[in-house]
């Protein structure tokens, strides 16, 4: 009898089809992507739904997913490996970049422009013909496994000249473009996701329609669709929905007085 094969992935896999309903092509564009294995980069405002479609693809191309959030303190190292002390010694440990790339999954670097430059450096092999990543500190060129794909995501509204992609990163990537589904459909996913009345899911869009319009005067984002489901759950388990509107959007968004009573005016406007 043959020994079960050990998966290296089998943690990152996504057993169950995460809810995802698109807004236009992007998932027949995604898969065209793929097909090549193209680096992506997903871009569109916070909560929109850019990490829930990768999962969607991922699960429906049965690729695991090894995602990590980018941060200004992550390392080159945090991404490849390193060394380190285990009962036997010094020994070297990939990184979670390094796994998906040895073992054929999809790398979704969440929020990349929070990362250093000199830290997303370490992607440029991977992302051209080469498809290598040099493991310089352990003397390794790993190649990338035929079913590798990066995917990275970043939200243009954050940017700043301090922190952007360089030309020479971004010009390696194809790019899919998101943004908030229209009041129909986010109340449908809004209505599934705080298992809510469609009714009460159309009155938190309509919240969030208003806020968006306070973008870049005031806001740096309105209502996110993920505040609408933290709202919906909390009115779902009995708080009221002006209480739950406060707490995961007006607090949420603003400290400015001004603002804040603008946002509790619109949702004075749908709750009386």
């Amino acid at each position: 009898m043959n020994a079960p094969v050990h998966d290296p992935l089998a943690s990152y896999r996504i057993e169950t089809e995460p809810f995802y309903r698109p807004t236009g092509n992007e998932v027949a564009l995604y898969g065209h992507a793929y097909r090549h294995r193209m680096p992506l980069i997903l871009k569109g405002p916070t909560g929109c739904g850019k990490t829930r479609f990768v999962e969607h693809m991922a699960w429906s191309l049965g690729r695991p997913l090894v995602t990590l959030a980018c941060n200004e303190d992550m390392t080159a190292s945090d991404l490849v490996g390193r060394y380190l002390l285990d009962a036997n010694g010094t020994a070297w440990h990939d990184g979670p970049l390094t796994l998906a790339v040895r073992h054929g999954g999809i790398c979704y670097l969440d929020e990349v422009v929070e990362a250093r430059q000199d830290t997303t450096v370490v992607i440029h092999p991977l992302t051209d013909a080469r498809r290598i990543l040099p493991l310089d500190k352990k003397g390794e060129l790993v190649h990338a496994h035929p079913d590798f794909q990066l995917v990275v995501s970043y939200n243009p509204g954050y940017q700043s000249s301090a922190k952007d992609m360089k030309p020479s990163t971004r010009q390696r990537f194809a790019a899919l473009e998101f943004d908030y589904p229209d009041g129909a459909l986010e109340a449908q996913i809004v209505a599934h996701e705080a298992d809510i009345d469609p009714a009460l899911a159309a009155k938190l869009v309509a919240i969030a329609h208003c806020s968006r319009e306070l973008k870049h005067r005031g806001l740096d984002e309105g209502v996110s669709t993920r505040m609408l489901i933290y709202a919906g759950v909390l009115i779902r388990d009995g708080v009221s929905p002006r209480e739950s509107c406060d707490m995961t959007m007006t607090r949420a968004l603003t400290d400015d007085p001004d603002m804040a009573s603008a946002l509790q005016g619109f949702v004075e406007a749908q709750f009386g």
